[in-house]
């Protein structure tokens, strides 16, 4: 059960993150600017790239390098050609894990490898390969492990992640919200150099600055009543989150959330697109997990016994209520099953800032559901 007293305790709140999940979703816009001058350094603004490639491959472990492929791959558009390399292997562990090029991958092609890790034997194999196939390698680890020598081998581009002491391996700290920024940033100015999305320096400075006003409205300083994130959390208390999103850029951050949901706290949670989500969950929210489902759930002792699951649709949206929209038709739904219902939206700004925006709340709201919960 939810401790919501924790969620308004500050110490207990620090007292109780262990992994430094709240301090990396509180430093996020610090990562940022930290990640994009180590991509200076590197010497990705000094590129001068020979058109854009035919396909970009994406390879990492976990659940960050996942969200980084999904992230990239929504913002080069329609077409993007943004590919995440799947891994293989018999555990969740850097010397278990494989990644093996295309049989089509060549010299048109950019290979970007993304870990926190940096010791999987298997990245500086997939380096190697793909030197020899032509195709052009870039990777952001940790600096000093054996990938940072793989790449430099294959004489492709390594950039140093931005890192902090606090930082802990894989798999817990893989949806924290500073490992995702020190893993994404790099990736979008270089994304951004060969021309396949929008992610200039500037760009950039506005998304550290947005994710530093989330954390001044969201931290554990402020009082639920007036933070979004613990609000939410509160609201997911015995709840399934039911995610629907709407608009192009909330897709990632819904996918996002509920794996943060699942990884940090160890709830489910179902996420979809709207309008399609309407149709693909309707049975859901009229079937036993709808919160009419139980007619006795009044009378039920909520001190002995645990309380039933009922779902809660979680909206993300990431365009002003204007225009066409689906979220009327999703709100009647949801109140037509006497499902309860949350609503997000970023205030305005570019893509990227509105983006990071839904992330940065959400990454909230998952870290204060798991400290509250005692996972």
């Amino acid at each position: 059960m939810l401790d919501e007293s924790l969620l308004d305790t500050p110490e207990g709140l620090a007292e109780a993150d262990r992994r430094g999940l709240l301090r990396g979703a509180a430093e996020a816009g610090a990562r940022v600017r930290t990640a994009a001058r180590h991509a200076v350094e590197a010497g990705v603004g000094a590129l001068q790239p020979d058109g854009r490639p035919r396909a970009v491959l994406i390879a990492g472990p976990g659940a960050a390098a996942t969200h980084t492929a999904d992230l990239l791959g929504t913002l080069a558009g329609p077409g993007s050609p943004v590919i995440r390399l799947e891994a293989t292997g018999v555990a969740p562990a850097p010397g278990a894990l494989r990644w093996e090029l295309p049989g089509w991958a060549g010299s048109v092609d950019l290979l970007l490898i993304a870990t926190p890790d940096g010791t999987e034997p298997s990245l500086g194999l997939l380096a190697e390969q793909a030197y020899r196939r032509g195709c052009s390698v870039v990777a952001v680890a940790p600096a000093g492990t054996p990938l940072a020598e793989a790449v430099a081998g294959a004489h492709g581009m390594f950039i140093p992640m931005a890192t902090a002491p606090y930082d802990q391996g894989e798999p817990v700290a893989a949806s924290s919200s500073g490992v995702f920024w020190a893993l994404l940033t790099p990736l979008l100015a270089l994304l951004d150099r060969v021309g396949l999305l929008t992610a200039g320096p500037d760009a950039l400075e506005k998304v550290a600055d947005r994710l530093d006003h989330v954390a001044e409205r969201c931290g554990p300083a402020i009082a639920t009543y007036g933070n979004a994130a613990k609000t939410l959390a509160a609201e997911l208390a015995d709840a399934l989150p039911v995610v629907w999103t709407e608009g192009t850029s909330a897709g990632p951050a819904g996918r996002r959330f509920a794996a943060a949901l699942a990884e940090l706290g160890g709830r489910p949670a179902l996420v979809a697109e709207l309008p399609e989500a309407l149709a693909a969950h309707e049975a859901l929210l009229s079937g036993p997990l709808a919160a009419r489902a139980d007619p006795d759930d009044f009378f039920r002792d909520r001190v002995e016994e645990a309380p039933a699951l009922h779902a809660r649709v979680v909206l993300l949206r990431d365009r002003p209520l204007g225009g066409l929209t689906a979220a009327p038709a999703a709100r009647d739904l949801a109140l037509g099953h006497d499902t309860p219902i949350s609503e997000l939206e970023p205030e305005e700004g570019g893509e990227l800032e509105t983006l990071a925006d839904l992330i940065a709340v959400t990454d909230f709201a998952a870290v204060y559901l798991a400290l509250a919960a005692g996972a």
